[in-house]
């Protein structure tokens, strides 16, 4: 289709996001590093599925804590607030840019959030017994597709399908982040920046209501670091390889100390005590000077699980949970370890996470950001 068949023009904004996509490189060792943080809240689940199936047999089975495996979240964090600036960095003070900024991100993020939220409903309704809340009441229903934060009757603050609580966070970001678009780059970016401080500031000095609470928490903080790695590399910083390994194994020790536990000779708050490391490790796959050779076999598949990290981040529950009921039905339970189940468990939600980006989510969010770009231009 030709813009003038779509209705667009070659000068519109729109026109203009799509030749900027093309410009802009995908960061081959940030993808990596992206389906590694999905595969380590994965393997966070994996390992209470795998206590679970070894208390079936009377054994005791307890999960390591080698790592925070959860610490795969403020990666992402850091990580978007890096590639929000790395893939629009043509757009700062464009016309219009505040919208199609957004339908980018919506179309995205909603395609298979809001699939997701729904198989779970679907499944809840269903086989409840397979999951671990209730059905909610139809406001928590409603604000979980739209990404509003609200307490659960348990006192968490979680959507119905509960890891979308990171996307909670992501969107208003990406509220945020559209707000300064427009303005130019640079007083953009320290206009987003503060704003972030502040929005922490005024979440630790008050106490607020939802969402309000939930929208100045420490963990912003993390979208703060993203942005600054991303500045720096606009700026032309590069990495030799051993100040990118020496960022990697800082960052990893860092997190095995981790810093959140009551027990340990330091205690933090997860912002800093998760979020820096996480922003070494981001700053060792980002700001090196040469990219890993595309051609290896390991570093295609790493890619290819980072490309599909989204999916592997909202549906490895839906797939490490099947494989324990199966591994249960088929009594493989009896025989099959606790290693081995996360071994299998981890490249069952990997398979399905590719099949769920390839099959669905780039048809759905392709189709989304036509559709909104169309309603856009009109």
């Amino acid at each position: 289709m030709t813009s003038s068949e779509s209705g667009l023009s070659e000068t519109s904004p729109y026109a203009f996001a799509r030749h900027t996509e093309t410009l802009v490189p995908k960061l081959l060792a940030v993808q990596i590093l992206r389906g590694l943080a999905a595969l380590s809240v994965a393997a966070l689940h994996a390992q209470a599925d795998a206590a679970v199936l070894a208390a079936s047999r009377g054994e005791a089975w307890v999960p390591s804590v080698d790592l925070p495996w959860g610490a795969g979240v403020d990666v992402f964090f850091v990580i978007s607030g890096f590639i929000m600036v790395h893939a629009s960095s043509a757009l700062f003070g464009q016309p219009r840019v505040r919208g199609l900024f957004l339908s980018r991100r919506l179309a995205r993020i909603v395609p298979l959030y809001w699939a997701v939220t729904t198989l779970y409903l679907a499944v809840a309704l269903v086989a409840p017994g397979l999951l671990n809340s209730e059905v909610l009441e139809p406001w928590p229903i409603l604000a979980s597709y739209l990404f509003i934060p609200f307490e659960r009757p348990d006192g968490t603050v979680q959507p119905l399908y509960t890891l979308g609580w990171t996307l909670n966070y992501e969107m208003f970001f990406y509220g945020l982040f559209a707000i300064a678009i427009a303005w130019p780059y640079r007083r953009a970016i320290f206009i987003l920046s503060a704003a972030l401080l502040v929005l922490v500031a005024a979440g630790s000095a008050f106490r607020l209501p939802l969402p309000f609470a939930f929208w100045t928490a420490p963990i912003l903080l993390e979208f703060a670091f993203g942005l600054g790695l991303a500045h720096l590399r606009l700026r032309g910083l590069a990495l030799g390889r051993a100040a990118q390994a020496l960022l990697a194994v800082a960052g990893l020790a860092m997190l095995t100390l981790d810093l959140t536990r009551p027990d340990g000779f330091l205690l933090a708050p997860r912002a800093l005590a998760w979020g820096i490391p996480a922003t070494l490790l981001v700053a060792a796959a980002s700001l090196g000077r040469g990219e890993p050779a595309p051609k290896n076999r390991a570093i295609r598949l790493g890619v290819a699980v980072g490309d599909a990290s989204y999916a592997l981040y909202l549906l490895h529950p839906f797939a490490i949970r099947g494989i324990r009921a199966l591994v249960g039905a088929t009594g493989l339970g009896a025989v099959l370890g606790p290693a081995a189940f996360i071994v299998l468990s981890l490249a069952g939600a990997i398979l399905v996470a590719l099949a769920a980006h390839w099959l669905f989510e780039r048809p759905a969010t392709g189709w989304m950001r036509r559709r909104l770009v169309s309603l856009g231009a009109a």
